[in-house]
């Protein structure tokens, strides 16, 4: 681990200050960034990403703690990069820095298969990177991830719970989930008003059943669009004989969507895109 001067001192030094706007969150305490590091495992012999490094709290304890031997880091805020190019002197040649937004990056053009996602996200935009990431999911070998506490209960929410949703269906559907530890608000500088969880996120080899995912959305959104209402009924929206999808689906009709389970949403993905002629 090469010197390096304090986090708050480099912070002081170059104006960074968070912006919420940008929904930073900065966090200072290397006994947390150790810890959600490690929780990615071994970092020696792969690639890892990590997007919103801002002043690379985290940064500094996946190159140094952890030993990660190529890590690409995604920062949009242009104030952090001069941060981000200091740091990657210290580790030269271990770290390449992307100046843009997550959002619009093409991660199939800078990590390769096997890649672990490494992040304490940007609270604004967690859950559409999370999709995002979602539609290439087998290119990652894990995304261990920081969230606001509500969104991480909603991705690994199970059936039956207030909690379980859309969101839940469609990352356990490719991913095995886990709510590894939360951190709360005075960790970090300035503090949210909410706690955060670290949750790791596997891809599985495979769906847990077999669905074309745009049908899959479009059958959980009816579902959990009117959460009160019996499956019957809330799937009408999809414009079919919901009926017989629900009949040939094997699942109850008068159950409503937080009551099904991932597998049973895809049998009812598969009937509904039976029923607009779609090919598999």
């Amino acid at each position: 681990m090469p010197e390096l001067l304090p986090l708050k001192e480099v912070v002081a030094r170059y104006g960074l200050t968070p912006q919420r706007a940008l929904g930073q969150h900065f966090l200072f305490d290397s006994s947390i960034t150790d810890r959600i590091a490690a929780a990615a495992g071994d970092l020696t012999d792969c690639v890892v990403y990590e997007v919103g490094p801002g002043p690379g709290g985290l940064t500094r304890s996946l190159l140094g703690t952890s030993g990660a031997r190529k890590l690409i880091v995604c920062e949009s805020d242009k104030r952090a990069i001069a941060v981000l190019e200091e740091l990657s002197k210290a580790f030269p040649g271990h770290m390449r820095i992307l100046a843009t937004d997550a959002l619009t990056v093409n991660e199939a053009h800078f990590c390769i298969p096997g890649t672990k996602i490494v992040a304490n996200l940007p609270y604004n935009i967690a859950t559409a990177l999370l999709l995002k990431w979602l539609k290439d999911a087998k290119r990652f070998a894990s995304m261990t991830l920081m969230f606001q506490k509500e969104v991480a209960l909603r991705i690994c929410a199970e059936p039956g719970t207030g909690d379980y949703g859309r969101l839940a269906v469609i990352t356990q559907w490719l991913c095995e989930t886990k709510r590894l530890f939360d951190v709360q608000a005075g960790s970090f500088v300035p503090p949210p008003k909410v706690t955060s969880s670290v949750v790791s996120i596997v891809p599985r080899a495979e769906p847990l059943a077999a669905a074309r995912r745009e049908y899959l959305e479009k059958v959980t959104a009816a579902a959990f669009g009117q959460r009160r209402k019996m499956l019957r009924q809330s799937l009408k929206a999809l414009g079919t004989n919901t009926d017989q999808m629900i009949e040939r689906a094997g699942v109850v009709a008068t159950a409503r969507g937080e009551e099904l389970t991932v597998q049973e949403f895809c049998a009812l993905a598969r009937e509904y895109q039976t029923q607009t002629g779609a090919r598999f």
